[in-house]
């Protein structure tokens, strides 16, 4: 392996660490694939804890969930978010994200309407609604349920149930991260930040439209995750079935 190789190399990883993500119309695009490059890279990404997703007109660059000298854990993601206050938070707000994943990766209907459409805040508020209403109707008869898959279900239910829900006037309320859709905001804000969706606002009722990035993640690596599939039925209710369209 020569060291202009190498040199290239790290130019592409170094790239894909501050921007995560390079696309065809990038010089590094094309270098990558450079068989040595890409070795030198995919080397630099495993030792690193890091993981290269490869699809035919972009590459990007995740975290592996364990073992990754980037990775964050939840004291380091307070400092990196202020708003998320307490491991409460950060839990509603992981079920938020579930929830929002769940929702466009359904089906190629699905996909398709979203990244057209959009879902808006409110639309989300209901969704989030509907399935933590539904884990509450579930413990009443099933105390111990989320126990199995590691998930405090009565914290969640809980810590949604007892904010303040938003009015119509979400022109105010949209930064108050005490209320949902201010939890939302929030939750979409840390998609926004990694570059997987675009937030729209459209008569001062937000709407999240997923980018292509966001629907590559899911295809290419979330797939392969076992916790993934499990959360994402642990996210579906029955409504699911038969739900509105999500723009709205």
């Amino acid at each position: 392996m020569s060291a202009e190789s190498i040199k290239r190399a790290s130019a592409v990883y170094f790239t894909l660490l501050k921007d995560k993500v390079i696309d065809e119309s990038s010089e590094h695009f094309q270098t990558y694939f450079d068989p040595e490059v890409r070795q030198t890279v995919l080397l630099l990404a495993d030792e690193s804890g890091t993981y290269i997703i490869e699809s035919p007109k972009r590459i990007q660059l995740v975290v592996q969930p364990t073992g990754s000298v980037f990775a964050t854990n939840f004291t380091h993601m307070k400092e990196k978010h202020k708003q998320i206050e307490t491991k409460k938070h950060f839990h509603l707000i992981s079920v938020v994200i579930m929830s929002f994943l769940a929702t466009i990766d359904r089906n190629q209907a699905a996909k398709i309407r979203t990244k057209r459409e959009g879902i808006s805040y409110y639309a989300l508020e209901r969704s989030v609604n509907d399935l933590i209403m539904n884990w509450d109707s579930i413990l009443k008869t099933n105390p111990s349920f989320g126990e199995e898959e590691r998930i405090d279900m009565k914290e969640v239910v809980t810590a949604w149930k007892y904010m303040e829900v938003d009015t119509d006037d979400y022109g105010i309320k949209k930064g108050n991260r005490r209320t949902r859709i201010g939890l939302i905001a929030i939750a979409m804000r840390l998609l926004e930040t990694e570059g997987l969706i675009v937030i729209l606002d459209r008569d001062d009722i937000a709407k999240v439209i997923p980018k292509t990035e966001l629907f590559e993640r899911i295809e290419y690596l979330y797939h392969d995750y076992d916790r993934y599939e499990l959360l994402k039925i642990l996210m579906t209710t029955k409504e699911d079935m038969h739900a509105e369209n999500p723009s709205n």
